[in-house]
């Protein structure tokens, strides 16, 4: 019997041998259709933030986000996003947490914290946005259970793996084994499991991800990456792995990120990010992708100040072994999709390509909504 991806997937072989794009089958929407159509949609952002870039990070160094940084989350429209409060050590992240909290205490009217799936659907009635509290990595867990169980009554909600290193619970991407998950990771799985707290493979190696996908009892989530079939990149997951994802009713996220092409291309473009999108919906099927831009909400401006903490943040992350290639001297933000509003314009691009305002909604937020709420209940 065909599941409901291997069904929308025969049909789309279907129209491709007959010489059309599956997208191809919708006229594209109007740009006050596609308005219309964000407004109403659930807009989730698999890992992005508040603020400008280097002032949402680390948060626990810094003041409240501004006048000028809420007027762009509120412009923005954004129901959701997780926000990384993971920082380097145990205390760092206590703080950056601590600060998040605040910041959602002392603007309760704009800012919902996001525990379960009903939160969401709060933030999205009472026009908030709401902050899903996520960790990059899990070395300010070390190898000690307990500190989890505390950063989940804590709030935090979203536990990705590793970051680009190994660690105590398997490898990164750009460890040159491949080792997977290790005993204790495995056993961390099965505790976020048991937390109902999301299991995010971005970042993770490639056995690292397959054994997540395996070991999870809710939808795996890939919040923001790319798919190694348009672009060969350490950080972008290959067909097979997002097909196991999708087939247990994970989310994989798009990023907006310089990883999606050539790095001999000074940005990455709108089209890009579509390309990775539709090569994604045909692998996983359209219930199973989304958008994570990995972006702040505020623009990105390259001031001077600007250009020099990304070249003092290149030869840390150099130094650090973190950085990833084709990462030195390309900046972490699309020019197409920059600003409060990249969402919509991602959504109007995609009816341009065809997809459906359906297919749109489901990008838009949908899909993570329905994926976290499984997870959380």
């Amino acid at each position: 019997m065909l599941n409901r991806r291997d069904f929308l997937l025969s049909v789309g072989s279907v129209v491709a041998l007959n010489g059309l794009s599956s997208t191809t089958l919708f006229a594209a929407s109007s740009k006050a259709d596609i308005e219309a159509l964000y407004r109403r949609s659930m807009v989730i952002d698999g890992l992005g933030g508040p603020g400008e870039p280097f002032r949402h990070w680390p948060r626990a160094a810094r003041e409240h986000l501004t006048d000028s940084e809420i007027a762009d989350l509120v412009r923005s429209g954004v129901t959701a996003c997780n926000v990384t409060v993971s920082t380097s050590g145990f205390d760092d992240t206590l703080g950056m947490l601590a600060a998040w909290r605040d910041e959602i205490d002392t603007r309760p009217e704009i800012l919902r914290l996001i525990r379960n799936g009903n939160d969401l659907t709060l933030a999205k009635k009472n026009h908030q946005m709401g902050l899903i509290l996520g960790f990059q990595h899990t070395e300010m867990i070390g190898r000690n259970m307990d500190r989890l169980d505390m950063f989940h009554r804590l709030g935090v909600r979203i536990i990705q793996l590793t970051y680009n290193k190994r660690n105590y619970i398997g490898n990164g991407c750009l460890e040159p084994g491949d080792g997977g998950l290790s005993r204790f990771g495995r056993k961390f799985v099965a505790r976020l499991n048991e937390l109902n707290v999301a299991v995010d493979l971005s970042h993770c190696g490639k056995q690292t991800t397959v054994d997540g996908i395996a070991l999870c009892q809710s939808p795996p989530l890939i919040t923001h990456s790319g798919c190694n079939a348009i672009h060969q990149h350490p950080r972008n997951k290959d067909d097979a792995d997002m097909r196991a994802m999708a087939d247990k009713g994970g989310v994989i996220g798009i990023y907006f990120m310089p990883f999606l092409a050539d790095p001999e291309i000074p940005y990455a473009t709108l089209d890009m990010a579509l390309n990775h999108l539709d090569h994604a919906i045909k692998v996983c099927g359209a219930d199973h992708v989304g958008i994570g831009s990995d972006n702040t909400i505020t623009a990105t401006v390259e001031t001077p100040e600007y250009k020099s903490m990304m070249a003092q943040a290149e030869k840390s992350r150099a130094a650090a072994g973190v950085q990833a290639p084709g990462e030195a001297g390309h900046y972490p933000y699309m020019p197409d999709l920059n600003g409060p509003r990249k969402m919509e314009t991602f959504a109007f691009a995609m009816s341009k390509r065809g997809h459906s305002d359906a297919v749109i909604e489901k990008v838009l937020g949908a899909n993570f909504q329905r994926a976290l709420s499984d997870i959380w209940g």
